[in-house]
């Protein structure tokens, strides 16, 4: 098979951006095989993926230079990446398991183009399913008194296991500010989404004190403000009457597992172009 890489670039929008792209991956030899664009008339600017292949000589150092001279014309900002490449993962989870069980299983079952490197947890629960998976499980506790020391221990694993995506999948700890910043753009959260909101403690059951009829998931990108980072993926599930909070809980469970997974799956085949707090997300 011939290898193949995405592009993904965003500029401000004007003419011949496509007719221009397309010309230089010809010139390089190269072909295309799919191709998204976008144009957003509030910001202005144009968001474009284009998925191609080379021939086996292909030149790709090539590509980037002509690449980084047109990026310089259009003021854009762009990425190449390797298609066949599979992404490296850190996963951070708590006490709830069903974010990461579902992952490990997804990659497991190669319905996830990826390789998870690690878990990290500030209990010791899971340390058993991780190491079912043949994942190694790093129990990192944390407090008020060692969390700039436990954060630090984590920024090394990403470094030292060259990780490209951090996940949180139910990682019940507010990450700092330094953290947010090494972390940016390559950490994705999941948290609950209902309507009205219910903060603190068992909000499935808060929830059902309330006689919700919807209930949600939302998936988005990692910032110092507490989630409110770009948006990546969401889900509602239906609510009724005869459900009791323990059905809620389930009900949540697979919605935040199913829609973390989609999340990731956005990220890691390079489909999310941030456009400035609000996300492009080519299908």
């Amino acid at each position: 098979m011939r290898p193949d890489f995405i592009l993904t670039l965003s500029c401000p929008d004007r003419t011949g951006i496509v007719y221009r792209v397309s010309g230089l991956l010809f010139d390089a030899g190269c072909n295309i095989l799919d191709a998204q664009q976008f144009g957003d008339e509030e910001s202005g600017r144009f968001f474009l993926r284009v998925h191609f292949d080379t021939a086996d000589k292909g030149d790709v150092p090539g590509v980037r230079t002509r690449l980084q001279a047109l990026g310089e014309e259009f003021s854009m900002h762009w990425e190449l990446h390797d298609a066949r490449r599979r992404a490296r993962l850190l996963v951070l989870v708590s006490k709830q398991g069903h974010c990461l069980n579902d992952l490990l299983f997804r990659t497991h079952s190669r319905q996830l183009k990826v390789d998870i490197a690690g878990v990290v947890s500030n209990h010791a629960d899971f340390s058993a399913l991780a190491s079912s998976y043949g994942v190694p499980f790093h129990h990192l506790p944390v407090d008020a008194d060692n969390r700039a020391q436990q954060e630090q221990q984590i920024i090394d694993l990403v470094e030292r296991e060259r990780i490209d995506l951090v996940v949180l999948a139910r990682y019940m700890q507010i990450l700092s500010p330094r953290l947010c910043q090494a972390l940016a753009g390559r950490a994705i959260n999941i948290h609950h989404s209902f309507l009205p909101s219910f903060k603190g403690a068992q909000p499935y059951h808060q929830a059902h004190a309330r006689g919700v009829k919807i209930i949600g998931a939302t998936a988005h990108y990692v910032t110092s403000d507490l989630d409110e980072g770009p948006i990546i993926e969401q889900d509602v599930a239906r609510v009724d009457h005869a459900m009791t909070p323990r059905d809620l809980v389930q009900l949540g469970s697979d919605t935040e597992s199913q829609v973390l997974a989609r999340a990731v799956r956005r990220h890691v085949e390079h489909r999310i172009v941030l456009n400035g707090h609000r996300t492009v997300v080519f299908r």
